[in-house]
């Protein structure tokens, strides 16, 4: 009969069984299936590693159930069969068990980004957890594993869903990089007192690293807790061999660092991917029945809670000439110069020299349009800004980097001098010119928003200060044709709660369509820029109406110009008719964004001097 998993903590080290999708791809199992099914399919192949991690000498088993939430069984069709296999799964794990090792429910991440990088929410998420915990408790289990968790939000969702409904144990692992500190950049002398503080009886670190850089990581977390710790790493970094991926560190090396794990004050020692039952032997050996080192004793935090502000940010007024303008009530004009293909920014630099003689205030920059490739956003705007002598609003999408470059990238650009950003998601990479190229979508627009938004406020995503804050004047995109209004204005809703500071819109065609987005959002008090194309040909008014998704052409337009002959009296239409929807969408917006295919500026301005 085993006492209780706390009481036994407390009283030696206790180890965990490795790598569960190691051994299942050993067994030949192809690594695009879903590996918590099996629980249901296979039953007897998981018992089966069960069982050889016991006799390797595991005080504690995980569940089969790290990704078997709502959200990640979803992208196997499985979602309906949530509770089934966390139930399979505990009691394939407790019968392996009997009364030789300790089951632990095994939850992970739930694969999307939450709140504030993404849409859902934290009560959202905890739903959805507390849907996989309801179902692991029926195994049972007699205590919770909560690993690989990047994000403290999301950690804290799961928490509380355990909380919830039980009073179990609660193991909670971060994933970290090799500087110790998570995936989301949150060093652990913060990490481990917030786990601490929402409710773990147990904290630390597991996956991404090898033993030798965790090691590290778990001395700073001891400085800084008082509670039992634990290491679960992997064996090594990954190498990829001729289309295998291979983990290279030996049992024996293992267990020479689970020994050092626990003289730091390691309670809980196992491993991740890449280790074996042939590790986990090797580790039981290694620490045998020994005392856990003591414990560090109090605390050692700071009372600054993660992530909070340390600064107030800078009022609006004096973020920029445009952020000035806009908090004003000043009606501005704003055109949109596309980075030229190559090198050659020369004529570009030109044209917006024109346009800043002819009185537009600023220039909307497009990072990477339709996703081809032209030179960055950023260095275009920087010289712009520099030659030119123009503020510029820098378009900058989600889809090409991960958060964390993301974050270098603005904090670079700051430097620099830009000062007004336009946060989009982003055009899927297969709608440009190269098909075969990737989008990242580490967070969609709401959770870059919330990320510039901290740097205002002096705070890095991982909740570290900065030694400045920043001073962006943060805009985000708006599309008033959008199918779904609904979902539309619920997203700029969370926008504007993110922190965005005025809106560009798509360009707009629909007039009826604009009123009701514009009444539907009026409530929000958010300056609203409407972008307007207009048509410089037949050509082009159809391949809007018909091939760029969110944008509705009435036909109305479409007829008039058909009406005109090619050449210069289309282009004249066109401007006619985006003169005729600015004056009627003026009373609602505080400015115009003109944009066209060709980049002839002349048109551009032709529709600016016919509004003065």
């Amino acid at each position: 009969m085993l006492r209780p998993f706390l009481d036994e903590i407390d009283h030696r080290v206790l180890v965990c069984d490795g790598g569960m999708g190691t051994m299942l791809y050993s067994k030949g199992v192809f690594v695009n299936r879903c590996f918590e099914s099996l629980n249901l399919s296979e039953p007897d192949l998981v018992a089966e590693v069960h069982l050889n991690y016991v006799r390797a000498g595991a005080d504690v088993l995980e569940t089969n159930t790290f990704g078997a939430n709502r959200i990640k069984l979803a992208s196997f069709g499985l979602s309906e069969k949530v509770r089934a296999i966390n139930i399979a799964g505990a009691r394939t794990a407790r019968h392996a068990a009997r009364d030789q090792a300790y089951v632990a429910g095994a939850i992970g991440p739930l694969g999307i980004r939450i709140e504030p990088w993404g849409k859902t929410g934290v009560d959202e998420a905890e739903e959805y957890f507390r849907e996989q915990v309801s179902a692991l408790l029926e195994g049972p289990v007699d205590l919770f594993i909560l690993e690989t968790f990047r994000d403290l939000n999301e950690m804290g969702a799961a928490i509380a869903a355990v909380r919830s409904l039980c009073k179990l144990p609660i193991v909670a692992q971060m994933a970290i990089e090799d500087h110790g500190s998570t995936l989301d950049g949150t060093p652990p002398e913060k990490f481990g007192p917030e786990l601490v503080r929402r409710g773990a009886h147990v904290v630390g670190v597991n996956c991404s690293v090898g033993p030798a850089a965790m090691l590290e990581t778990v001395e700073r977390l001891a400085a800084t807790t008082d509670v039992p710790l634990s290491a679960q790493p992997n064996a090594g970094k990954p190498r990829h061999i001729e289309g295998r991926t291979i983990y290279l560190s030996s049992p024996e090396y293992m267990a020479s660092y689970a020994r050092r794990f626990s003289s730091k004050g390691v309670r809980l020692v196992g491993g991740c991917c890449g280790t074996t039952p042939e590790h986990i032997r090797q580790i039981r050996l290694a620490v045998g029945s020994a005392s856990a080192a003591p414990r560090a004793g109090t605390a050692r935090v700071s009372p600054v809670a993660v992530g909070e502000p340390t600064v107030s940010p800078v009022p609006r007024e004096r973020k920029s000439r445009l952020a000035y303008a806009m908090a004003h009530g000043t009606f501005v004009h704003l055109v949109e110069l596309t980075p030229p293909r190559g090198h050659e920014f020369f004529p570009t630099i030109e044209e917006a020299r024109t346009l800043k003689i002819h009185g537009v205030d600023a220039i909307n920059i497009p990072d990477g349009p339709l996703a081809a490739a032209r030179m960055s956003a950023i260095s275009m705007a920087v010289l712009i800004e520099q030659q030119a002598g123009i503020e510029t609003v820098l378009h900058y999408a989600c889809r090409d980097r991960n958060l964390l470059g993301m974050e270098s990238d603005l904090l670079g650009a700051h430097a620099m001098g830009i000062r007004n950003l336009l946060l989009v998601t982003g055009d899927p990479p297969r709608r440009g010119d190269y098909a075969f190229a990737t989008g990242v979508y580490d967070v969609d627009s709401i959770g870059l928003t919330n990320v510039v938004n901290r740097l205002n406020q002096g705070v890095d995503i991982g909740g570290e200060a900065l030694t400045r804050q920043t001073a962006y004047h943060i805009g985000v995109a708006a599309n008033p044709t959008a199918l779904n209004l609904d979902d539309e204005v619920r997203r700029f809703e969370f926008k504007v709660e993110a922190g965005a500071e005025f809106a560009i819109t798509q360009a707009v065609f629909d007039l009826d369509a604009f009123d009701a987005f514009t009444k539907r959002v009026a409530h929000l008090q958010v300056p609203i820029i409407a972008g307007l194309w207009p048509f410089d040909s037949l050509l082009n008014a159809e391949f809007l109406a018909n091939e760029v998704p969110g944008v509705r052409v009435p036909d109305e337009y479409l007829r008039r110009m058909r009406a005109v002959e090619p050449g210069d009296a289309a282009a004249a239409e066109g401007v006619a008719i985006a003169r005729e929807i600015a004056a009627n969408v003026r009373d609602r917006v505080q400015g115009v964004q003109l944009s066209n295919a060709t980049g002839r500026i002349q048109i551009a301005l032709q529709v600016l001097d016919g509004l003065r």
